[in-house]
């Protein structure tokens, strides 16, 4: 009786055993696939199910038993509580840890690159690139005059001033409000008292600044020559002249980026932008300036220049000058310098 008891006792230590090593198996292995290229990612449309979030693990090939985490996910009542979001998955996570950390919701942030953009267009597919945010509705926010006016005291032409180019940290689902909001966030905490004040000693609000700030960055990539552009142009508006900016031109004609040379017949294009025909600023930017462009309007240069040219020896430099007639000669340099590379536009 004892044999058979001990017998009984060891075997029902065994199938204890077995189903513990089973149990730790099923919970806490490692169950994530250890991809070469580091840490994978799990990507969560808002609105998905319990189904869209199987189906993708199991399309992407993370896990090495998608039927334990299945059983897991159920066992913790998962299904019922999905979040959106993006997930790093490292190799090292078992079923329990990942549904764990799949219910809890503390997704990995995405960083956010917003490049300058010319056109409102441009805008909506660069993020939804990167985001989840949708492109057709961060499209009805961008052209909804009413609401832009509303939450930001922006319009369709200047709300462009509102993204100020660099890296962002978002949440991967973030909505084209939210992501908007985030950028009105941005662009308060550039606008600090110090900023502001600048802006007023020149006469200008910072909507000014930054589509001043726009055809600066546009004629100039070079640190040194922005606030020396940008005092041409203060020196300009001061004396009621026409900016005469050849970028303006190609705004309206969505020739940013493209042409090379601007042509006299360019400075007929009837627009409120060709700031040959029309005095003063144009009525938005013709591209999102960077930090650094408006600051260079900020703090500009002290000068009487009221002309500049691009140098011929493609430097990316410019020539500045007082009088028209020191000016014309810097133009025909140019000109020339282009005619003999074989630029025509």
């Amino acid at each position: 009786m004892r044999r058979w008891l001990l017998i009984g006792c060891l075997g029902a230590l065994g199938l204890l055993a077995a189903g513990g090593y089973a149990a730790w198996r099923v919970l806490y292995r490692p169950s994530v696939v250890a991809f070469e290229e580091g840490d994978a990612y799990l990507y969560i449309r808002t609105g998905s199910g319990y189904g869209a979030v199987r189906d993708s693990l199991r399309r992407q090939g993370l896990l090495q038993a998608p039927g334990a985490f299945d059983w897991v996910a159920r066992w913790r009542g998962y299904p019922a509580h999905v979040r959106p979001g993006r997930y790093r998955l490292g190799p090292g996570l078992g079923n329990l840890a990942l549904v764990r950390l799949l219910e809890s919701g503390p997704q990995d942030t995405v960083q956010f690159e917003l490049k300058p953009f010319h056109y409102l267009e441009n805008l909506p597919r660069q993020v939804s690139r990167q985001i989840e945010a949708d492109s057709f509705k961060i499209s009805l926010l961008l052209n909804n005059n009413a609401g832009l006016r509303a939450r930001y005291g922006l319009d369709t032409c200047t709300v462009r001033t509102l993204f100020i180019p660099g890296p962002y940290r978002l949440l991967w689902n973030t909505s084209a409000a939210a992501f908007l909001d985030t950028v009105a966030a941005r662009h308060r905490r550039f606008w600090s008292p110090v900023r502001r004040a600048r802006a007023d000693s020149l006469g200008l609000t910072p909507v000014q600044v930054g589509v001043l700030a726009s055809i600066v960055q546009r004629e100039t990539a070079q640190p040194t020559d922005k606030p020396l552009i940008a005092a041409v142009y203060l020196n300009r508006l001061r004396l009621g002249l026409p900016l005469q900016a050849d970028p303006t031109l190609l705004w309206p004609l969505h020739g940013l980026g493209t042409r090379k040379r601007v042509l006299n017949v360019d400075k007929k294009v009837d627009s409120p932008y060709n700031t040959y025909r029309h005095k003063g600023l144009p009525p938005g930017p013709i591209t999102t300036p960077r930090a650094s462009s408006l600051d260079a309007v900020l703090r500009p240069a002290h000068n009487d220049n009221l002309f500049f040219c691009a140098r011929p020896d493609g430097s990316g430099l410019s020539d500045f000058a007082v009088t028209y007639a020191q000016h014309k000669r810097n133009a025909r340099r140019y000109q020339h310098h282009l005619d003999s590379l074989g630029v025509k536009r």
